[in-house]
């Protein structure tokens, strides 16, 4: 919202008071002395009054190896959660940016930035998302050219958008989505009769695990939160 705005919401003062306190050079913006009613003010935006700060929340982006058996979730009675394998000093405002099952393992984003993980988890995004899929049976030849075709889902009335399939070995395939349905990875091997037994997502975007370990994490630099949005598979346009 813009500054003044910011200002009256956050204090006592009347709109025509807070657009004095800010012409006269007693608001600040990041540490710097701030004089333009219509600044820009996020959640994350540090201000103060006087040197009374009004706000100062820091964004945090955070990249985690998520292991078997751990809950995505920010609380269960029954399981640990992703929440549980960070430092009690890292939890507090964090939520998932997209969500794995209780037995799939891989990489998982948090962050306590509602707008960067709405954007992540649109589909309209298209952001690849790449997994190891296992399955109990051997994948049928024609499974690459259904998933490429897209698959109907009639529970939500959509089709599946474009899909790439890999063969690693008759039981393991890398499968790359540009959306995140409901168990759609499970649903779309379901489609032809073949059951998944192992699940793990390798990338988002340019993201990878690269030396994480299950349980360990990282957090993202500048460039991987924006780069996120920018870096789909050159080799495959869906």
């Amino acid at each position: 919202m813009r500054l003044d705005r910011f200002i009256q919401r956050n204090t006592l003062h009347g709109r025509q008071a807070c657009r004095a306190l800010i012409a006269a050079g007693r608001v600040k913006v990041c540490t710097e002395v701030c004089r333009d009613l219509h600044c820009d003010v996020d959640s994350f935006t540090t201000v103060s009054l006087d040197d009374q700060v009004l706000q100062a929340r820091e964004a945090r982006y955070l990249m985690l190896h998520k292991p078997a058996g751990v809950v995505s979730s920010t609380e269960h009675d029954e399981h640990r959660t992703v929440l549980d394998l960070l430092p009690e000093r890292l939890r507090h405002d964090l939520h998932l940016a997209g969500r794995l099952d209780l037995k799939t393992t891989g990489l998982m984003l948090l962050t306590n930035d509602g707008a960067w993980s709405r954007k992540v988890t649109q589909p309209e995004e298209k952001i690849p998302k790449v997994y190891t899929v296992r399955t109990k049976d051997p994948v049928a030849p024609q499974t690459a050219e259904v998933f490429l075709r897209g698959i109907y889902f009639a529970t939500e009335d959509i089709t599946t958008l474009p899909a790439k399939l890999e063969s690693i070995d008759s039981h393991t395939s890398r499968l790359t989505l540009f959306e995140g349905r409901y168990h759609q990875v499970k649903r779309m091997f379901g489609h032809l009769r073949n059951e998944v037994v192992g699940l793990h997502r390798e990338k988002v975007g340019q993201l990878s695990l690269g030396d994480l370990q299950p349980g360990q994490y990282r957090e993202l630099s500048a460039a991987e939160r924006i780069n996120i949005f920018t870096a789909g598979d050159t080799s495959y346009d869906p």
